[in-house]
């Protein structure tokens, strides 16, 4: 497949581009906001054309292992699912973290606690960013704010996924995954060989029965002494991944009086906000992380020197503002607006919670 431009769906981006960058197997359960994922990829059948693995598993526990038994023989493989569904996956996501292996999983986040609604939401980030289920460990987190992006962070997903040993998450609110917007695919990229991935991946299990090594992926190590080890190795590995892969986009940053903090379409919204502002002569600069973990510590702290204050927006009730607060080390106020429930702010709405919590706050 060619180079294409279409217009569609971020649920549907991601269908399509889990095709074309190679994906090998793909194991989901319905729920909304991100069904169009898995009815998508069911729609283009692409078993028939490029030998991907579809597949509807009984249940979030089921695909997330399915996905576990995928990644540890060394294949491309991904699930999506939304907030209560990631929920069910997070002691497998443990266990493919433990095991250090790569693998995609996508949250279009809804709104919560428990069952909540089908509305979107950014609830879902300290579950993401600190780790969600047991143990010390952390996913690479993607915040998409575009279609595009949702599309060009799958690639980008399992690539630090396997260059790192790690699952990547994409971590997008149910807006992304709705909206519909016109989006470049990539040409396909080709799949491995058998031959290639035992090259890449030397670590994978390979079902022998020769006699030669086979090889036994486990995150099971009952000696404490061994079991420490582990856990340096992937300590020392997240050193890593903070120093190499953070990413985040500034806008308007240098002249601003003012900052704004905010992932994902919430980010989109600030830059109307920004706009706004300035016609009242409030001047805005906005910095929006890309990598939720990495967290931009540092890109924060210097966009927020010389600034008079800082506004965190979120769709929750006050999650990514903590690391926000952690970078700017008490230099300045920050505080927090959010809505939740599945209501979205408008732009105005930013702006007078702007005006209210730190230009005029007394």
């Amino acid at each position: 497949m060619k180079e294409e431009v279409r217009l569609m769906k971020g649920n549907e981006a991601i269908a399509h581009a889990a095709i074309r960058y190679g994906c090998d197997g793909y194991f989901g359960y319905p729920i909304t906001p991100q069904s169009e994922v898995l009815e998508t990829l069911e729609e283009l059948m692409p078993w028939e054309t490029t030998g991907m693995v579809v597949l509807q598993a009984e249940s979030e526990v089921a695909a997330i292992n399915m996905v576990y038994g995928g990644a540890a023989s060394g294949k491309a493989v991904m699930t999506s699912s939304s907030s209560p569904g990631v929920s069910l996956k997070q002691e497998g996501i443990s266990y493919i973290a433990a095991a250090s292996l790569p693998a995609l999983i996508l949250n279009v986040m809804r709104g919560g606690p428990g069952l909540g609604t089908i509305q979107p939401s950014q609830a879902d980030y300290f579950q993401a960013v600190k780790g969600g289920g047991h143990g010390d460990y952390h996913l690479i987190v993607l915040a998409p704010s575009t279609v595009q992006e949702m599309v060009d962070f799958v690639g980008l997903g399992f690539d630090l996924a396997f260059k790192y040993s790690n699952p990547a998450m994409i971590l997008a609110d149910g807006i992304v995954g709705q909206m519909m917007e016109k989006v470049v695919l990539p040409e396909q990229r080709p799949r491995r060989t058998e031959e290639e991935i035992r090259r890449q991946c030397p670590w994978a299990t390979n079902g022998r029965k020769d006699g030669r090594k086979r090889n036994v992926v486990t995150s099971l190590e009952l000696e404490s002494s061994k079991m420490e080890v582990i856990n340096h190795q992937l300590q020392a590995r997240y050193r890593e991944i903070e120093k190499n892969e953070t990413r985040w986009e500034e806008i308007g940053v240098e002249d601003a009086d003012y900052l704004i903090v905010a992932f994902g379409s919430i980010a989109r919204i600030c830059d109307k906000a920004r706009e706004i502002a300035a016609e009242k002569g409030i001047k805005i600069g906005i910095v929006r992380p890309i990598t939720l973990w990495p967290f931009p510590s540092e890109a924060i702290s210097k966009a927020a020197e010389g600034k008079k204050g800082v506004l965190v927006v979120e769709l929750n009730a006050g999650q990514m503002v903590e690391d926000v607060r952690l970078a700017v080390h008490d230099r300045l106020p920050v505080e927090h607006f959010g809505r939740m429930g599945g209501i979205i702010p408008s732009p105005e709405e930013v702006v007078d919670a702007l005006e209210e919590k730190i230009i005029n706050k007394k």
